[in-house]
């Protein structure tokens, strides 16, 4: 019986993995508002429409299905993702203007992408010990980043023989036929074989969000996670322009795949780590090397340089993603951890519209991206004082709460 349980719970861990892969067309933005600034005429605004109002509904659906999730299961959500997410790259395919393209990709991909976030992660999660969680988090959501070891070289060649169109529409059916097939294997185990997650003061209670609201803690993760989101969002969306415009170099599109092999780097290493050190003494490590890496961003004027710092960028904002939710399911537990999860999210969608579209409004205006840098370095600055305040809270004999 033990080893079946076990065997079901590594297919629902490649499931989740595999859908997350196909599901990681995000992190290609970069090569696709290139073209559509540079042959369809697209402001920097325009091109980074789409990508902020994805991540935007990313986060409303993951909230508006977190709930469903738990009470439906994986499966159903994940069904509904993958049908909205193939859909949507489909109809940006189709017409390819701005205001179609928006909201084809921008709401339709970008809704089924965070459905599927909320479906992945916490089945797998319940399958394995509380002692793996951070690993187990670390594996699906690398999934994501890898996706663009795939989608890079494939929407570069798609773009420069076929043009836009062709990425669009090749992605969108090859993940609507791939992502339909694995969302059938995802399944959450028989409730009395879960792992119970630890609450913040170390009982197996688990917290509805009702009660997870109302906490300081949620607060300050969600602060956190916001502000150091917006970093890795901001050069995500524009890593083939800033390789333009700061090295001369037209080859942006390897530096998305360097950005998506440390994305992934960090993902898979930040869980296990944390579950070595703590939650709190790697999110400032990361929050650390995140500053140092914003401040001299500006002075990187040549690729191998560059490339370096796009490395470290892309291997701090993966690790986070590995290190928060695990962070949430300690707090929380694992019965709720889909609507938990969700929430906690809420804060990527808030970076997702700092970064990108702050970055896209000071080019817009200065033809650079120094101002950006440094906006963002304050902002990292500020999540690493949050860290410290948080640790004060979590060390304070009872648990505090909003009032």
């Amino acid at each position: 019986m033990r080893n079946a349980m076990e065997k079901k719970g590594r297919r629902v861990l490649l499931a989740a993995t595999g859908i997350n892969l196909v599901s990681g067309m995000l992190y290609t933005w970069g090569i696709i508002s290139r073209t559509l600034m540079e042959e369809l005429g697209w402001t920097s605004r325009q091109a980074s429409l789409p990508y902020t109002l994805a991540t935007v509904f990313f986060v409303v659906a993951m909230v508006a299905f977190g709930t469903v999730q738990d009470q439906r299961g994986p499966r159903f959500t994940a069904t509904i993702g993958v049908l909205l997410m193939g859909t949507g790259m489909i109809l940006s395919g189709l017409r390819t203007e701005p205001l179609p393209v928006a909201a084809a990709f921008g709401i339709l991909t970008g809704s089924g992408i965070g459905i599927l976030n909320v479906s992945t992660l916490p089945p797998a999660v319940k399958w394995f010990p509380k002692e793996l969680k951070g690993l187990v988090s670390g594996v699906v959501v690398g999934g994501v980043s890898l996706s663009s070891l795939l989608y890079s070289p494939l929407g570069n060649w798609l773009i420069e023989d076929y043009g836009v169109s062709t990425v669009f529409l090749v992605i969108g059916v090859f993940s609507l036929l791939t992502g339909v097939f694995l969302a059938r294997i995802l399944a959450n185990p028989p409730r009395q074989s879960r792992q119970p997650g630890l609450d913040r003061v170390g009982s197996s209670q688990d917290r509805s969000w009702r009660e997870m609201v109302r906490t300081r803690e949620f607060w300050l993760v969600w602060l956190m996670m916001a502000l150091a989101s917006s970093s890795g969002l901001m050069v995500i969306g524009h890593v083939v322009t800033i390789a333009r415009v700061q090295a001369g170099w037209s080859g942006g599109f390897l530096l998305v795949m360097l950005l998506a092999l440390f994305n992934t780097l960090g993902r898979f290493t930040g869980g296990g780590l944390s579950d070595r050190m703590g939650r709190i003494n790697l999110i400032r490590l990361i929050f650390i090397l995140q500053l140092v890496n914003m401040l001299a961003l500006g002075a990187m004027r040549t690729v191998p340089v560059l490339a370096l710092g796009v490395a470290v960028a892309g291997m701090c904002y993966g690790a986070i993603f590995s290190v928060f939710p695990a962070t949430i399911s300690d707090l929380y537990g694992l019965r709720h951890f889909g609507i938990n999860f969700a929430l906690m999210f809420t804060g990527w969608g808030v970076g997702g519209i700092i970064g990108p579209m702050t970055a896209a409004w000071i080019f817009d205006l200065t033809g650079g991206y120094a101002m950006a840098y440094l906006v963002s370095a304050g902002l990292i600055g500020i999540a690493l004082a949050l860290s410290y305040l948080y640790e004060v809270i979590r060390k304070a004999e009872e648990p505090l709460e909003v009032t």
